[in-house]
């Protein structure tokens, strides 16, 4: 039976197929059998035996099947957030009474509602309510956006924000003496646009414990992310409004890898799930589907939800898989290459986790039935986990298990074609071109 979500915005009406993501598994399909599209029957555990009557008649649009006998209609009646019936104005009408509000499209489009298939849904949120420093071009512009947050803030509070990208004004990398002297009673936290790199001021490197004489980790240089805890209200608040901004631009599923990445603590996506998700999810204050994926080192504890709670945990809520990282990002000179980098020659980035973990915990995730998520933006580090997956369908043999790579953003020649043979789904974000950088995780 086709079900489906009617979400309205001001400029689009927008349709959210119920929850079917490609990536799932494929016993969760629902069928779009688009044959039924004039008239799709509610199923009668949902309604009394009186005749269904629509809650909303929406009209003068064009409405996008996807179904080559009726390609488009122009009017639908809607009952519950559910279609009822689609084809010609008059024909619909007939689901209409009193009470049945009328939404006049003139002439816009109607479509199903968008997928995006990489996200970290809270954290989008929570950035967006701190400083925005994306595209700013000017070393002059960066200082004035931190000082009007310093004049906006109480003395001793945290200033976070982030998204800048050094490349935009020239490529020198910003530096606590820039903003020491506007902050100097407010601790300072500035994510790069990547998540692998980020600017701290004089008095959160004195809070965190940070001087000269610290000495930088094997394979790096500190920059340890000094973030303060974000409250469960600031949390909810950021599903809220990152939910908002997807809706206006017409996405309605998202695949949700949270707030996890190399130095952060695996428990965030955890403490999300129940905080927020399940909070939004009880209050009634999902209004997208969403499909949480979680750190691949916590897999059984994935595992084992799944066994108590199923992967639907409910219209909103699927349980999806787990994520590892391979290398770091194209920006912060860490994502791992066959060869160097050209301005830093003995440097060929960073595998952030050893091989044989990558291959032990794939395997056990693999074995337990959990869809695997490997960021990779380097060559090399495309090629390691290509090596690991195909390592992995040999020892357990051949299934629909939908292995993927996130970004696959930098391939060595014929790796491409490995991705069709092993049958790999190369998430990619395009995104990732428009600056040359990576900035996602």
């Amino acid at each position: 039976m086709n079900l489906y979500t009617l979400i309205s915005a001001s400029v689009v009406v927008v349709l959210a197929i119920f929850f079917s993501l490609p990536l799932l598994n494929p016993t969760y399909w629902l069928s779009l059998n688009l044959k039924s599209w004039l008239w799709i029957p509610i199923p009668s555990s949902s309604l009394s035996s009186s005749p269904v009557i629509a809650d909303l008649v929406v009209r003068n649009g064009v409405i996008y099947t996807s179904d080559e006998s009726l390609p488009f209609a122009d009017s639908m009646a809607i009952h519950n957030g559910r279609i009822l019936r689609l084809g010609n104005f008059s024909f619909v009408q007939e689901l209409a009474a009193d009470g049945t509000e009328e939404l006049d499209l003139g002439g816009k489009v109607v479509v199903p509602g968008f997928i995006d298939s990489h996200v970290h849904l809270i954290y989008a949120g929570l950035q967006m309510a701190r400083v925005e420093l994306h595209g700013i071009n000017k070393k002059d512009e960066f200082v004035r956006k931190i000082k009007e947050a310093v004049r906006n803030a109480k003395e001793g509070s945290w200033i976070l924000g982030g998204g800048w990208n050094n490349d935009l004004w020239g490529g020198e990398l910003p530096l606590a003496s820039w903003i020491d002297d506007i902050t100097p009673y407010n601790p300072v936290w500035l994510n790069r646009m990547d998540g692998h790199m980020g600017l701290a001021n004089s008095v959160a490197l004195k809070l965190s414990g940070i001087s000269n004489l610290t000495k930088d980790p094997e394979g790096g240089t500190i920059v340890r992310t000094v973030d303060g805890e974000d409250t469960v209200n600031e949390r909810r608040e950021a599903l809220v409004g990152a939910t908002n901004h997807a809706l206006m631009r017409g996405v309605t599923t998202v695949v949700d890898f949270g707030r996890y990445y190399p130095g952060v603590s695996a428990e965030l996506p955890w403490e999300d799930f129940s905080d927020v998700y399940q909070w939004a999810d009880a209050s009634k204050k999902m209004m997208i589907r969403v499909c949480l994926f979680f750190p691949m080192e916590t897999w059984l504890r994935l595992h084992d939800l799944i066994g108590k709670m199923g992967r639907a945990i409910s219209q909103w809520i699927y349980l999806g898989g787990v994520k590892a990282f391979a290398d770091g990002s194209l920006g912060s000179n860490s994502a791992l290459f066959h060869e160097p980098y050209a301005d830093e020659p003995h440097n060929y980035g960073l595998q952030v986790t050893e091989s044989e973990i990558l291959y032990n915990i794939t395997m056990a995730s693999e074995k337990s039935g959990l869809q695997v998520a490997i960021h990779a933006i380097g060559d090399r580090a495309n090629d390691l986990i290509l090596d690991i997956y195909e390592s992995v369908v040999s020892t357990n043999g051949m299934r629909d298990r939908r292995f993927r790579i996130e970004h696959a953003q930098h391939l060595a020649p014929g790796a491409a074609a490995r991705f069709g043979r092993q049958g790999i789904v190369a998430s990619v974000q395009d995104n990732l071109y428009t600056y040359k950088l990576s900035h996602c995780v």
